[in-house]
Formats: structure tokens, sequence, C-alpha cells
């Protein structure tokens, strides 16, 4: 997979790029990220990609030229179809299934706005989509880029040392929240681990850690979870969550 990202601090790319599974996916030729710098095609002394806004008001706008400029010289880099995402407050919410939908992708471009934003006419007319990692603002796009990157990334087939890893991830497979985890003491201060967990049952464990699931997205995430939609077992599971948690 291939990954372009446009900004204004290019490298910034070769930061995220080094760490963790990001990095692992670098080494292992799963991945592969490239930055670009709009300022690189800009004209004038200067290499100026902002103005001022009309209509008036605070910040800066980023300009048409430069960026458009700049998402041609992307696309020719590589013959591979590219959908160009611009990172935006305003854009469809990340989730794990809009992660899964860009891991399978051979190649995307990622799109970092800083000041006020994009000249809106350059988002119509390049820009295939618009994502938000968060109801909230960040400086520029550049955090939010890292995060598809982290999160596109540990899906590549062989990025993660353990592939079980990311299917037993929250919101994977059925959508619910993970079950809680726990190492090495078995006794603490703060606790001890669940008898279940090392009874070696793994039948027990398997149903411990269904119940664990259903019961945390019921506490924290009761949007996630249909229960409706539950299977006799899973409903017999919750309630007795439910039962033994009451809300």
């Amino acid at each position: 997979m291939r990954i372009d990202i446009i900004s204004l601090f290019p490298e910034f790319v070769s930061q995220i790029a080094g760490h963790g599974v990001v990095g692992r996916a670098q080494e292992r030729a799963l991945l592969s990220l490239h930055g670009w710098n709009p300022r690189d095609y800009a004209e004038g002394n200067y290499r100026r990609v902002d103005d001022r806004p009309f209509g008036g008001g605070p910040g800066m706008v980023m300009m048409i030229d430069p960026l458009r400029d700049c998402l041609a010289a992307v696309r020719l880099a590589d013959p591979a179809p590219a959908k160009a995402i611009y990172l935006s407050p305003q854009g469809r919410p990340l989730t794990q299934a809009k992660v899964r939908e860009l891991a399978a992708e051979p190649r995307f471009i990622l799109l970092c706005g800083r000041y006020e934003g994009v000249d809106e006419r350059l988002l119509a007319a390049e820009v295939d989509e618009e994502i938000s990692i968060g109801d909230y603002v960040l400086s520029g796009g550049e955090l939010a880029a890292a995060v598809v990157v982290d999160a596109v990334a540990r899906l590549q087939d062989g990025a993660l040392n353990d592939a079980e890893s990311a299917a037993q991830d929250s919101f994977e497979a059925d959508g619910l929240l993970d079950c809680p985890h726990y190492t090495r003491p078995v006794e603490h201060e703060l606790g001890d681990v669940p008898e279940v967990l090392m009874s070696g049952n793994h039948a027990q464990i398997a149903r411990w850690r269904r119940q664990q699931a259903l019961g945390r997205t019921w506490l924290r995430r009761p949007d996630l979870l249909d229960e409706a939609g539950l299977s006799k077992a899973d409903r017999e599971l919750l309630e007795a969550f439910k039962a033994e948690n009451p809300g």
C-alpha cells in the first residue's frame, strides 16, 4: 500500500513513519509513505500558499493553485489510481469499518489543511471525500493523518506480529468494545486477575470475554449495541452482566 500525505510539514511524515507498527510495516515493504509540501509548487520568492479570506474574518485560507499542482504531481508519481481525502472536522467520522475500507485500497492521498482551511473550490474539484477523527478542531491535519496511517497500517497482512491481535480489537468483527486484559502479577494491591483467565478452560474464558465485551459496550457505548439483534446466548450473557453490574 502507498499513502501520499500533502502537508506544509512533510518532515512530520518521516517522524510518524519510523516507529511502532507503521515503521514495521514499512520495513516489511507492506506500506510506503510519501510526504509532499505544497510550498514546492507555489510561485514567487515567498512560496506563498495562503491568503486572506474573502468576506473578511480571522485567519488565512490555503490557496487553490499550489495545492492543485501538488496533487497533480502526487497523482503522476504512481500509476495506481488514488482517492484524495481531506482531513476535516466537517468530514465523515472515522470508524473501524472505514479503516478497513481504506486498508483494502492500493493507494490513497491524505490532504492536511492548515489555518482556516482550504479554498472550497479546490475541495469540490479535487477531493473525493472528507474524514474527521472527532468532533474537535486541531491546528492542522497532520495529527489526523497520523491516526489514519496508524489505523490502516496495522491492518496490512504481516504488519502485526500476531494477526489475531487486530481481529480481537474493539469495533472489529461485530463492532463491540474489547474485553479487559490482564498480565502478571496475578495478585496485586490494585486487585487480582480473574480466576477464569487462569483456569485453562478455553470455553469458559471465551464465554467470560464475550460477556465482558457485551457488558462494556452496554456500559460505555450503548449506541454500538443492538440488543434486539443479539443471539439468545448473547442476550443471556448481557442480562447476567447487567444483574451483576447495575447501571
